[in-house]
């Protein structure tokens, strides 16, 4: 049985080597999501989102498997991050950002199985959490993306980049919420040596002529 791996067949949005802003085109994709609010590093709101969200991830993953002989590797911890205020992304004001935490489904996982997993993963972990999971369609489209290495605070400049020079020398404006994807462990990798898919949809500005 081949198992479906997102980050395989989705390799231009999981797996860029360019570590300047480029455009892609970003395909809809199904997630199971949670939303929060606050620093990810302190909240303990945070901790309990992601930890909801692999356990529904699994459950879902051998339920599949089970009920359906379908197998996936479960995807990569991804964050859509927003505020009221911009800068505080490049301000590094963590209190002041909302975010919504996402797991990349195949598509052949439906919301009844969703559901059905959910209600098993509460039955088994007792985290209040699960239940706040919910299913999620996303279609960002044109997207502005690159690939950075190293520690999640060095990432105020690359976004200062986007937002005060990419964006205007390419005719372009932001649209829709900054999105990451966590291809390292910061619990078991170097902060140095942490990837992570930065990722801003975007739209063409019609320019006078």
């Amino acid at each position: 049985m081949t198992r479906y791996d997102v980050k395989r067949e989705l390799k231009q949005c999981y797996a860029p080597k360019n570590g300047d802003w480029t455009l892609v085109d970003v395909p809809a994709q199904r997630f199971i999501a949670v939303d929060g609010r606050g620093d990810p590093n302190t909240g303990a709101d945070y901790a309990r989102a992601v930890q909801a969200l692999y356990a529904v991830a699994y459950t879902i993953k051998f339920t599949s498997k089970r009920t359906l002989g379908r197998d996936f590797v479960v995807g990569p911890l991804e964050g859509l991050w927003w505020s009221e205020r911009p800068e505080v992304f490049t301000t590094r004001d963590k209190d002041a950002w909302q975010w919504r935490m996402l797991i990349s489904q195949p598509d052949w996982i439906t919301t009844d199985l969703i559901d059905e997993a959910k209600r098993a993963a509460l039955e088994k972990k007792g985290l209040s959490t699960i239940a706040d999971v919910r299913h999620e369609t996303l279609h960002e489209g044109l997207s502005a993306q690159l690939l950075h290495r190293g520690p999640y605070d060095d990432e105020g400049p690359v976004l200062a980049r986007l937002h005060h020079e990419y964006l205007a020398a390419n005719d372009l404006r932001m649209r829709g919420h900054h999105h990451e994807i966590y291809l390292g462990d910061p619990r078991r990798t170097a902060p140095e040596k942490l990837r992570t898919v930065l990722r801003q949809p975007v739209e063409r500005v019609n320019r006078p002529v």
